[in-house]
Parts: C-alpha cells; sequence; structure tokens
C-alpha cells in the first residue's frame, strides 16, 4: 500500500502511473470535496487526514511545503518510508513526520505524461524501492547529495520553461521570416520530437552533424553565440539553483 497525502496534479500524476504498474494506492488529505473528486477519478482509497495510522506505511508527500507542520501533527505512528516532493524542504525538516527511511524527490510537469525527470536523494537503503516509485511516471536519476538535487531541480524541475521559451522564440522566428503561426508551431513541435530521438549523442556531435561549411545552420549558430545565448543559458541554471538555496 502506497500512502499519498495530496491530490494536486503531481499526486494525479503518481496515483495513475502507480495504479498502471499494479499498486494499491490510497489518498489522505484536508477537504472532503477533494477526496471525493479523487474517489470519483480513480479506483482507490480516500481519507480525511486527521489522526490516520502510517504505521510501516511508504508515505508520498504531495503537498504545499508551509503545510508540513500541519499535516505531522494530524498522523499517527511510524511509516516505513516517506518520500517527499515538497520543494525546498531539506531531509532534516521531513523527520517531524516518524519515517525509518526517508527520501526526497523531484518530479517535474511532464509527470502527466508519463515523462518526467524525477531526481531522488535520501536514505540508500530506500533507494530501490523509491527508484521504482517514480518509474511508473517518467525517468529517475539518484545522486549522492542535497546539493546536487537542488541543482539537479534548476535543470530538469526548472528545464521545461526554459525549453518552453526555446520553443515559443523558434516559432516566432519562423513566424518573422514569413510562415503561418500554425505551421511555425507545427515545425517547432516537430523539431523538439525529433531531437528527443537523438538523445543518447551527446549535443557538440549532433551540432556538428549538421553544421556543413558556410551553410545555414553555421549562419544561425553564429547570430546565437554572437547574442550569449549559450552563456544566457548557463546564467539560468545557476540562478534558479541559488534561487533553490534562499527556499530551503
Amino acid at each position: 500500500m502506497i500512502t499519498i497525502v495530496g491530490y494536486g496534479e503531481m499526486a494525479r500524476a503518481l496515483i495513475e502511473g502507480l495504479l498502471q504498474s499494479g499498486e494499491e494506492v490510497e489518498v489522505i488529505g484536508r477537504s472532503e470535496e477533494k477526496l471525493q473528486q479523487i474517489a470519483l477519478l480513480y479506483p482507490i482509497q480516500t481519507r480525511l487526514l486527521d489522526g490516520v495510522d502510517i504505521q510501516d506505511k511508504t508515505l508520498i508527500l504531495a503537498v504545499k511545503p508551509h503545510t508540513l507542520e500541519e499535516v505531522a501533527k494530524k498522523l499517527q505512528g511510524e511509516a516505513a518510508l516517506l518520500i517527499s516532493i515538497l520543494a525546498g524542504v531539506e531531509l532534516d525538516r521531513l523527520h517531524i513526520i516518524k519515517a525509518h527511511h526517508y527520501v526526497r524527490a523531484m518530479p517535474n510537469i511532464a509527470a502527466a505524461k508519463k515523462a518526467s525527470m524525477t531526481t531522488l536523494t535520501g536514505d540508500i537503503e530506500a533507494k530501490p524501492k523509491a527508484l521504482e516509485i517514480f518509474s511508473h511516471i517518467g525517468r529517475t536519476l539518484w545522486v549522492e547529495s542535497e546539493k546536487e538535487l537542488d541543482i539537479a531541480t534548476a535543470i530538469a524541475g526548472s528545464g521545461p520553461a526554459f525549453l518552453a521559451l526555446v520553443a515559443e522564440a523558434i516559432a516566432d522566428g519562423g513566424v518573422a521570416a514569413g510562415l503561418k503561426r500554425e505551421d511555425a508551431f507545427t515545425l517547432t513541435k516537430g523539431l523538439f520530437h525529433s531531437f528527443s530521438s537523438l538523445e543518447d549523442e551527446h549535443p557538440a556531435l549532433i551540432k556538428d552533424k549538421v553544421m556543413s561549411p558556410a551553410g545555414t545552420t553555421a549562419a544561425g549558430y553564429r547570430a546565437l553565440e554572437s547574442e550569449g545565448v549559450r552563456s544566457a543559458f548557463i546564467e539560468a541554471i545557476l540562478e534558479a539553483y541559488q534561487r533553490t538555496l534562499k527556499t530551503n
């Protein structure tokens, strides 16, 4: 039995992935109305967050970070494993809830499509179980420290927004050159889909394969370098990482 505390988008993504894998799932929360909505969507048990016994259970916290203390007061017993997806909440702070093992996980927005890139860290004894759970919503990566988790959050967590900016700009470039808006977006979506099939190749090698001497790609690449795009993305990751430190 996997117990999920919360019923937001990420919780729903986990529910769907776990149910499809054959796991037994229950959801607990503070709102009777929202729990009823969950019960209508999924064949699972739901319970109000009020004196719930978590003894020897696998518990996934999928609530707002500021509600951690309130949630902790309403749980009884000691969980076998506590997994938190609360952004900016360090492992030490999770000990307000009793558990044998603790893990932090940072999935991203693509979890709803079962294509998340989830980074995890915590008690090494819980690594296999935690990786298995989050493999049901996409790919996983275990890192050795919370610092690495925060850096990973800047890449895989914030990254979809950065790539969305790239996609929008590329489409806008097509429109500026004379394409219809719909066609520009269709081409851009196709481009991202095509690029995903090349993921096993090093980015520099992909660039070298496409860029011919004095060709169109070389001209466009030169324009990107002259505008400092590479440096801007490096700075974006560094700034996003620094922001995670301020929220911890």
